[in-house]
């Protein structure tokens, strides 16, 4: 079989990359090892965060710190032996995380968050996907009066530099939303530009369809099977061997499958999460998807009931799971919200592909022609599907990019 072009990862970016070349009249057959959207895609908090111009940086404070190693905290956790693997990445994570350069990297970050919504909203419209969506933000409680005019002051300045939309919430205001949360929290944050998704994995679903709709193949193949045929690209699927002028890597947290074979070495980092679904005791209604800032869970009411997720896990990226982060956090949010019975025979584990300037690699590989890199998403993959697979298509087909990305080329990491 011959295609115009093969896109390995079925996750929210490799979905969304194959729509958009499809769009622009390339023949695209999708490739992974499972259906699509069974990866990271499947489990996460479900945000498309418009106002998450500002990447999730290391912390700085020796105290903070002090209180990480620990290690017994719900929004991170880490394996003691997967430390000596991950401290160079580590290092430069917390150097890229120092004020000035955190600052540049958000600037150069925030363009792809912009368009995040608007670039969904053209796939929810053509997937007729809009019953999968909430458009009324989301809310982040504080406990202490410290949090919480510190988190109101850098939204001040999220709103006057980026234009970022918010409501800051009194304890009254908070139980007004939320009749059914419990606690003395000090005020919230409701972010009000961002979108929420009731079945994440819904939607990406949604996406597929859609992109078999106009045209396009989706099968499963190992990617280890990719390899040069002359010029061209060929891997063996379940359809047989394929054959393509330009190949997408959009494999997450697994694009050194590929990477590595051809000689590139990316500092590409894991940040494993977990979550766990409830039924809500009672009658009680949860209204919002609600980010308990200073533990570090978030409660999202989602198609299969109340979605506990956890921070971030540093571990290595096929350790056993040790969901120990969820259990901290389910003490703590049934203080917080009647939470019922668990709805999951077992928590759901998911890994984030991170570098360690925070932002993804969107690119051209420097030394193969039509080699095509989307992945390290991190915190945002299904924030940022859709816009990466714009400017990555149009990059691919000779288009001018319609916002600048050449702060996420590849060749930053491998010149």
């Amino acid at each position: 079989m011959t295609k115009d072009a093969i896109v390995l990862g079925a996750g929210i970016v490799g979905v969304s990359t194959a729509i958009h070349l499809q769009r622009r009249g390339r023949q695209v057959v999708l490739v992974d090892r499972q259906p699509p959207g069974q990866g990271t895609s499947f489990g996460n908090a479900g945000l498309i965060q418009r106002e998450g111009v500002v990447p999730y940086g290391f912390p700085q404070q020796f105290g903070l710190l002090l209180r990480y190693a620990f290690n017994n905290r719900i929004d991170a956790h880490y394996h003691l032996r997967a430390l000596p693997a991950q401290i160079a990445f580590l290092a430069r994570y917390w150097w890229n995380s120092n004020t000035k350069r955190h600052e540049m990297i958000s600037r150069a970050y925030a363009p792809l968050i912009e368009h995040s919504v608007s670039e969904h909203n053209d796939l929810i419209e053509a997937s007729h996907a809009e019953e999968l969506i909430r458009k009324n933000g989301w809310v982040e409680l504080f406990r202490s009066n410290e949090k919480r005019d510190a988190e109101f002051a850098e939204a001040e300045r999220l709103c006057r530099e980026f234009g970022i939309g918010y409501d800051a919430l009194s304890s009254a205001e908070i139980t007004a939303a939320e009749p059914h949360l419990r606690g003395n929290f000090a005020g919230a944050l409701r972010w009000r530009d961002p979108w929420s998704v009731l079945d994440p994995h819904g939607l990406t679903s949604a996406y597929r369809r859609y992109f078999e709709s106009i045209g396009g193949r989706v099968t499963t193949g190992d990617a280890v099977s990719l390899g040069m045929a002359g010029s061209a690209w060929r891997m063996v699927t379940a359809e047989g061997s394929i054959e393509a002028e330009d190949v997408v890597v959009a494999l997450g947290p697994w694009a050194d499958i590929v990477t590595k074979r051809f000689g590139y070495a990316f500092p590409l980092g894991v940040k494993r999460g977990y979550h766990m679904h409830y039924a809500a005791e009672g009658n009680a209604v949860l209204n919002n998807w609600t980010l308990d800032a200073e533990r570090g869970y978030l409660l999202a009411p989602m198609s299969r009931g109340i979605r506990l997720t956890t921070g971030a896990e540093f571990a290595l990226l096929d350790a056993p799971k040790t969901p120990v982060q969820l259990d901290r956090a389910e003490a703590v949010a049934r203080t917080v919200f009647p939470l019922g019975e668990r709805l999951d025979p077992e928590p759901w584990m998911g890994a984030r592909p991170c570098t360690p300037d925070m932002m993804p690699i969107i690119g051209k590989a420097p030394r193969h022609n039509g080699l095509w890199f989307a992945f390290g998403h991190a915190h945002h993959g299904l924030t940022l599907g859709p816009v990466t697979g714009r400017v990555l298509a149009e990059l691919i087909t000779g288009e001018t990019p319609f916002i600048d990305i050449s702060a996420y080329a590849p060749g930053r990491f491998a010149p």
